[in-house]
């Protein structure tokens, strides 16, 4: 297993427009938590960024996550990279 780190971005309006679907949303991240793939991910202050770390098989395991998830599907999230970490510490 290898872990990844995801940086991307809110539309504008995220903490309105992102209402309608916040429990589905959680409801997958506890999912992704609890099967050990998800380690954290949140909004940075502001919520203009979303930050994530995930353990996973590799790079496109997490972007298919990443991009079933209504947050992307809906709009709320506008931009997705995903990493390759190295955790050093």
């Amino acid at each position: 297993m290898a872990r990844f780190v995801l940086w991307g971005t809110y539309c504008d309006n995220a903490l309105e427009k992102r209402a309608p679907f916040r429990e589905e949303h959680l409801a997958g991240l506890k999912q992704q938590q609890e099967a050990g793939t998800l380690i954290t991910l949140g909004p940075t202050e502001g919520s203009t960024h979303v930050f994530g770390i995930y353990e996973a098989e590799s790079r496109e395991q997490v972007e298919a996550l990443l991009h079933n998830d209504v947050y992307w599907r809906q709009g709320i999230w506008t931009r997705l990279e995903v990493h390759p970490w190295i955790q050093a510490f």
